[in-house]
């Protein structure tokens, strides 16, 4: 998996602990035991929390990282339309307007 670095990128200056943790512990360590769950599952895993949560500013870059960690446009659609009922109907029309831009083609 190739280096994270959004939280320096991002929020380095104004919170450098906070980025620090973010790509070297949650990204560096958390996602790169692959012997334990695979990038595309911990993508599915991820995208289900960031949905049930509502966290829709962070739903873009997770698709985006799910989409390159092999998910494919079934398993996304399948994903969403599963958490509908779980997670609020809302949700998941929000979720699916922001995955048919990235599954695109």
């Amino acid at each position: 998996m190739k280096k994270q670095t959004a939280g320096q990128e991002q929020l380095g200056e104004f919170a450098p602990q906070f980025a620090k943790l973010n790509d070297d512990v949650l990204f560096g360590e958390v996602w790169s035991k692959e012997n334990q769950l695979s990038a595309h599952d911990r993508s599915m895993i991820t995208i289900a929390s960031i949905i049930s949560a509502g966290n829709m500013e962070q739903l873009d870059a997770h698709l985006n990282i799910g989409k390159n960690n092999g998910i494919t446009k079934e398993e996304i659609v399948a994903e969403i339309t599963h958490l509908s009922f779980y997670a609020g109907w809302p949700k998941a029309w929000s979720a699916f307007n922001r995955a048919k831009e990235i599954w695109k083609n």
